[in-house]
């Protein structure tokens, strides 16, 4: 049996219809604001400052420190949900230390940390060491899987061994400016994290 192009779409339309209908794939439900009411706590409604997408976003307060941060379940964009970098909004706010000075998160880190291939512990390294092994890898697995010509001989100047993942935290020019790095580099896949 031959199975043409119109067939497969229709057998995949009939399978994908079905199902939705069974309902297989299952839905994000977000709390209720009571459901995630903290006691003694305020809740301040905000948008996210990332990506532009515009999700709302809770901010718990007690006693002036933030001590929770949720979507924002009556919010019509993202009704309660977060991606991962709006649900890790939290770790980057000050918090109350001695005199009443205010400090960064100190779970946030702050020092690189690296692990060795094999190895099992964590050693803080500096940032110059960091930057300069980082350079020397990118340069490493460029060099190995560079195609300066495609099978046809027609000139690419490309890899398809490294991609890169954009972020809304950058303003235009910055954006700009990181797009032609990774094109020179000769990077095909770019792609930006809120469509991800």
């Amino acid at each position: 049996m031959t199975l043409t192009r119109r067939d497969l779409l229709k057998t995949t339309l009939a399978a994908g219809g079905a199902l939705s209908l069974l309902e297989l794939g299952g839905t994000a439900e977000a709390k209720t604001a009571e459901q995630l009411k903290l006691e003694g706590a305020k809740d301040y409604k905000t948008i996210c400052p990332y990506c532009s997408v515009g999700c709302g976003i809770q901010v718990w307060v007690k006693d002036g420190e933030v001590v929770h941060v949720n979507g924002d379940p009556e919010h019509p964009i993202n009704e309660g949900t977060l991606c991962p970098k709006g649900a890790s909004i939290m770790n980057l706010r000050l918090v109350a230390g001695k005199d009443n000075q205010y400090v960064p998160n100190p779970r946030r880190l702050t020092k690189v940390l690296y692990r060795a291939p094999g190895g099992t512990d964590w050693e803080e390294k500096d940032w110059d060491w960091a930057i300069e092994r980082i350079a020397r890898k990118v340069k490493e697995a460029r060099d190995a899987t560079f195609e300066t010509k495609d099978a046809n001989g027609v000139t690419v100047n490309r890899t398809f061994a490294m991609a890169h993942i954009g972020s809304a935290a950058l303003d235009n020019e910055e954006n700009y400016a990181l797009v032609k790095m990774m094109r020179a580099l000769g990077l095909v896949r770019v792609e930006h994290h809120a469509r991800l």
